[in-house]
């Protein structure tokens, strides 16, 4: 079942975009080389706590992290590590949750690590325009299909793999509600999008292939079939008579 939000549940979700967001560009600040991963997520935990609210991640379905931390060729759901330490060269997809009264915010970006390869540079400013993209195809006179086929549209032309197995959806007061959001489609197929949707909104983008494996050992980390690097963006939207607004700002 799907959700609807009134305006002032989407106002009450702001604190919580608001501090995700927050939380994922500090994190994001600190990302250098000779750094951990596990440093990243006690930083992040603590400041979450700080400023109010609840780590979304830690503890959910067992997840043991308070972010997720995904180098190279790793998609989502790496798990931080005081034993995973950042090189140059690297990209690291950060994934940031934060519950603040009740409701969840969720987004997630990539970063470089030092000075990157330029085919890696491409593939985060391609995944991050696949995202924009996605977001300015919700509108409440569209269909669920138009969000997938912006994304897959954008980073297909450019040469790269959308992952399909792994898709956005949609928030509230939990971290996943209904509906699944894919990162391709057809436009002008899939459920009627309607005003008080809120969708986080998440294309997984290879540098290779669209494969995946995983979960690994640890049972949450998804990497790429191809051992190719991945990216990863992610903003909340809510859809409002006037477009998409974003939750997940400052």
């Amino acid at each position: 079942m799907i959700i609807l939000k009134s305006a002032d549940e989407i106002e009450a979700m702001r604190p919580a975009g608001r501090l995700s967001a927050k939380v994922l560009r500090k994190v994001g600040e600190l990302i250098q080389p000779g750094i951990s991963t596990g440093e990243l997520d006690s930083f992040a935990e603590s400041l979450i706590r700080l400023e109010g609210g609840t780590p979304a991640f830690l503890g959910y379905n067992g997840y043991p992290a308070s972010i997720c931390a995904s180098i190279n060729e790793q998609i989502v759901h790496g798990i931080p590590s005081k034993r995973v330490i950042l090189q140059e060269g690297d990209i690291i997809a950060i994934d940031v949750g934060a519950i603040v009264d009740g409701w969840v915010g969720d987004n997630a970006a990539t970063f470089a690590v030092g000075g990157i390869a330029p085919e890696l540079e491409r593939l985060l400013e391609v995944t991050e325009a696949s995202m924009w993209a996605g977001i300015a195809a919700a509108q409440s006179s569209g269909r669920l299909g138009d969000i997938g086929h912006a994304v897959q549209q954008l980073a297909e032309s450019a040469g790269f793999g959308v992952v399909y197995d792994y898709v956005g959806h949609g928030i509230g007061r939990n971290m996943h509600e209904s509906p699944s959001v894919p990162n391709v489609g057809r436009q002008g197929h899939g459920i009627k999008l309607q005003v008080g949707m809120v969708l986080a909104i998440e294309p997984m983008i290879n540098l290779g292939s669209a494969d995946t494996t995983g979960p690994l050992a640890d049972g949450w980390t998804v990497v790429t079939a191809d051992g190719l690097p991945s990216a990863h963006f992610e903003r909340t939207i809510a859809i409002t008579t006037d477009g998409p607004v974003l939750l997940t700002v400052e």
